[in-house]
């Protein structure tokens, strides 16, 4: 835990945000200590304070930086496609074409980082169009927390965007993660509501892709004593989970 001094709880908060280049709104502050005068300098102690990026910020350059490898990985393969999308042919495109473009993009995507990958489209009853990505190396293309799987996530919601008449709204999945995480959604759902009611203070949730917040939006749209609402830009969007104010 870095502790930072200063004479006041001021100065050593100023010292401590600028030693980590970072605002107070994207940090924890904690007061260590408060400082004493002394007598003619006799006994004095310097402010302590514990200065740590919070979990939102934190989690904002992990999601970034695997974004950014994953586009890095596949750069040999960019200009030529990033051109393709500029074009009449990938443009305006109906709703199957877009989806067989964004399937070859996929297919791409995944063989430049090395883990290859067979596509396949299915239509949920729901209307949900769900790109599944069938491969051996299953945890390569998920990720710790399935950060790869959501940076994949983002890059064909951006495609699929560019390219498609309509707007259509894809889920990237791999083996049964998405079934797997809807049900850790649920949880922590009602896990982040209890912990709201109890501190009476919102919780900031991990950045995630659209329709994982609008699940957790859809648990505790029923509860009366909480409210929810998205802030940030996509990829690293996120939802925040509050009190409602006329209980609190």
């Amino acid at each position: 835990m870095p502790v930072y001094e200063g004479l006041t709880i001021e100065e050593a908060t100023a010292r401590g945000l600028n030693a980590l280049g970072l605002t107070k709104k994207e940090v924890d502050i904690t007061v260590i200590s408060e400082g004493k005068k002394g007598f003619l300098g006799i006994g004095k102690k310097n402010a302590e304070v514990s200065i740590e990026p919070t979990v939102k910020q934190e989690i904002n350059e992990s999601v970034e930086e695997t974004v950014n490898e994953v586009i890095e990985t596949t750069e040999p393969e960019m200009p030529s496609i990033e051109k393709k999308i500029t074009t009449q042919e990938l443009s305006e495109l109906d709703d199957e074409e877009a989806l067989k473009e964004l399937a070859i993009y996929l297919t791409t995507i995944t063989k430049e980082m090395g883990v290859p990958a067979l596509v396949k489209v299915e239509h949920t009853e729901t209307g949900l169009t769900v790109m599944h990505l069938e491969t051996s190396k299953q945890g390569m293309l998920i990720g710790k927390h399935g950060k790869i799987l959501n940076a994949l996530q983002y890059l064909a919601q951006v495609f699929v965007h560019r390219v498609a008449k309509n707007k259509l709204s894809v889920v990237v999945n791999v083996g049964n993660y998405r079934q797997k995480r809807e049900e850790v959604l649920a949880r922590l759902a009602k896990r982040t509501a209890e912990k709201v009611k109890e501190t009476g203070r919102p919780v900031f949730l991990e950045p995630m892709p659209a329709f994982e917040r609008k699940m957790i939006h859809s648990v505790l749209s029923e509860d009366d004593y909480i409210k929810t609402h998205s802030e940030g830009e996509d990829p690293y969007r996120y939802l925040v989970v509050e009190p409602a104010k006329k209980y609190f």
